[in-house]
């Protein structure tokens, strides 16, 4: 996809080229003193010519914001100012960023339509059993109210999640496993623990895409690797691998945000043997995993936990008030982790450890997400032809979960579809929001699951349509 038209000028080619390097600078997508990408990788990535590219450095270098390193590259020279994940208040006239869409679908009102957000509606969660759950762990010498967690968390629930993943030929003893806040929480502790300032990680493009807000934080290196429907590209993969010598891969293998697609078997295997060949540790995200109808392959399983931890999370199945997630990961690592937990949160509640182990223990949550998989199968099957119908492209069909992954017809500005969109209050997904690279210019997630509304389809092509006259 050229992001750059032919119909630009030269000179306008160079301008929008500092830009894109410049917001590597502001993201942290590449720090102070760090080299950035080589001529011939800006040059396929954002699909220009090599002299646009060297121009563009060679001003950045008279500004004093680049510094040039004969026979090594382009490097970031001087300081950075503080950090900031979001660089403006949200408001129409900006681009559409993570931070932003976050914001705008947590604190808007019941009435804006959100397609673009990634949780399920508040009606499809089990507040019945949830109150149920509540009233039994609130009798007298029940359970605990108002202490800390263990360390590790509550053993009981250690000791379901084990056998959970047992069903997905995944061996990791209760020992072997910490309780969280959150799937992001998980995340966020595993980057404490792997990452400095400047390492770099791999991640997919698209990906999910809190991801890119959480690395800014912790000040490291975002280097974007092309998803397939199998998984990522393989040549790309091991080109990364080698130029940029990574500290972490970021993933989903089941059902991956936002695509939906699932990773393969073969696939699997070589990503593992890269891995091993240049000492790559792999964070594998499996919060979707209990809204796969049968379970795909997973990194952790055919690993064993040598290189690759797993997380997960009750956050998008069961409910977002119940925070409580967990890392699955090798014996060794377990006690410096668990120091991390308590030294950032002290612990994780044990309030809601002992909610989800009693919806866990009584069956109620097993019954919950077969209902979910059901209800998520026919809003799949109904949302596909009515987008379809309107023009867009579905790059993978999934096999479950809640995700489209869809291009836009003639190419159109997904960010000013979104735009457009919100002045008619519904919230969509752009898909550069997604990506590293920023090769996702027409393309937009979307919910099934938050798709019933007939008003979404009418007012998506109305955004359309204004976006294909502006």
């Amino acid at each position: 996809m050229d992001h750059f038209p032919k119909e630009k000028t030269a000179e306008t080619r160079v301008e929008m080229a500092m830009t894109a390097i410049r917001k590597r600078i502001r993201s942290r997508q590449a720090t102070s003193g760090v080299r950035l990408p080589s001529i011939r990788a800006l040059t396929q990535q954002l699909k220009i010519s090599k002299s646009t590219v060297v121009e563009a450095y060679e001003r950045l270098v008279a500004e004093g914001e680049v510094a040039s390193r004969p026979g090594s590259g382009f490097y970031i020279a001087g300081h950075l100012p503080p950090l900031s994940i979001m660089e403006n208040s949200p408001t129409l006239e900006r681009d559409v960023d993570p931070v932003w869409m976050t914001r705008q679908s947590l604190a808007a009102d019941e009435q804006l339509l959100k397609p673009g957000c990634g949780w399920l509606p508040p009606s499809w969660m089990p507040e019945p059993e949830i109150q149920r759950a509540l009233r039994a762990h609130a009798r007298p010498g029940q359970a605990n109210l108002v202490d800390y967690s263990t360390p590790q968390g509550l053993p009981a629930l250690r000791q379901r999640l084990s056998r959970k993943l047992m069903d997905r030929s995944i061996d990791a003893t209760p020992d072997q496993i910490i309780l969280t806040e959150s799937g992001t929480h998980s995340v966020d502790l595993l980057c404490r623990f792997f990452l400095k300032p400047d390492d770099v990680v791999i991640l997919d493009d698209p990906c999910y895409f809190n991801f890119h807000a959480l690395l800014r934080a912790h000040r490291v290196q975002v280097v974007g690797v092309p998803f397939t429907p199998s998984g990522p590209d393989l040549k790309a993969f091991e080109e990364a691998l080698i130029e940029h010598k990574p500290r972490l891969y970021i993933t989903n293998s089941g059902l991956q945000n936002p695509t939906g697609a699932t990773l393969s078997p073969v696939n699997a295997h070589r990503v593992l043997k890269l891995a091993e060949q240049h000492d790559l540790t792999i964070i594998e995200d499996d919060i979707f995993a209990d809204l796969e109808h049968g379970a795909a392959p997973r990194l952790a399983a055919f690993d064993g936990f040598d290189r690759v931890v797993q997380i997960g999370s009750f956050s998008k199945t069961l409910s977002a008030s119940i925070r409580c997630g967990y890392i699955a990961t090798k014996s060794d690592w377990v006690p410096e982790i668990t120091n991390l937990k308590l030294a950032t949160s002290f612990g994780a509640g044990a309030f809601s450890q002992q909610i989800a182990l009693h919806l866990l223990k009584d069956g109620a949550y097993r019954r919950h997400v077969n209902g979910l998989r059901e209800k998520l199968a026919g809003a799949m099957s109904t949302t596909i032809p009515k987008l379809e119908g309107l023009g867009l492209s579905i790059w993978t069909k999934p096999n479950a979960g809640m995700f489209l992954w869809c291009e836009l017809p003639d190419q159109l500005d997904a960010v000013q579809v979104a735009k457009n969109a919100l002045e008619d209050n519904m919230m969509l997904a752009p898909g550069n929001a997604f990506s590293a690279n920023q090769t996702a210019n027409s393309h937009l997630r979307f919910n099934v699951a938050q798709m019933s509304d007939p008003k979404i389809f009418k007012t998506l092509e109305k955004a359309m349509k204004r976006a294909s006259k502006s």
